[in-house]
């Protein structure tokens, strides 16, 4: 089975988790970092979990998942060891058109959830098609100690210099910008010269 990879704005979109174990707690954790608005269906709860749902920042309802529970919701997360309720959840998944992912289960999945890396606002995904998650995260963790925190600077700066330079018309080549966000302007970063660096790169970018 092949998936297609794609990052999606959820913020604000409502989900659902089935399941409130550590495994949930870790689905609903990223959701909320991302703005969505979650509801998480199960009889308990971690005490973080828990904790959310005290703080209103997560609707729970506290009983076991039932046909009908994903009318309204646009995603769709199980986190249980429950066969049974990954493929309930998936039938009616496939039958509302609410995407469904189902944690280690991807015969019951619409889509995955990769291994991810944050700095900043630059993301780095690892996915192996559902095959070997363990996989995923050593691979995400050997990139940790390559992108540093650093990136997190460099992504900022590239996006500030990318918006004023197209609000002056200016549309730098691919290649133009290759070449520009190298070694010279990583270095600057690296000494901490962020105003010397965001001026090096407009300049080696005609701005």
């Amino acid at each position: 089975m092949g998936y297609y990879p794609i990052f999606l704005n959820i913020e604000g979109r409502r989900c659902v988790v089935i399941g409130g174990g550590p495994v949930a707690e870790r689905k609903v954790e990223g959701l909320l970092q991302d703005g969505a608005r979650v509801t998480v269906i199960s009889p308990s709860l971690t005490r973080c979990l828990e904790s959310w749902a005290n703080e209103e920042k997560i609707r729970h309802l506290a009983r076991d998942y039932r046909e009908g529970d994903l009318a309204d919701y646009q995603l769709a997360f199980v986190a249980t060891d429950d066969d049974g309720v990954n493929a309930a959840v998936a039938r009616e998944g496939r039958e509302r058109g609410v995407w469904v992912n189902a944690a280690d289960d991807p015969a019951h999945c619409d889509f995955i959830l990769p291994s991810v890396l944050r700095r900043g606002e630059l993301v780095v995904a690892v996915a192996t098609g559902g095959s070997s998650p363990a996989l995923s995260r050593v691979i995400r963790e050997e990139l940790e100690s390559y992108f540093s925190e650093d990136y997190a600077t460099l992504a900022a700066i590239a996006a500030e210099v990318r918006r004023e330079l197209k609000d002056r018309s200016v549309n730098p080549k691919a290649e133009d910008w290759r070449q520009a966000l190298g070694n010279g302007l990583r270095r600057l970063i690296a000494a901490g010269k962020q105003g010397e660096a965001k001026a090096y790169l407009l300049k080696r970018l005609g701005g």
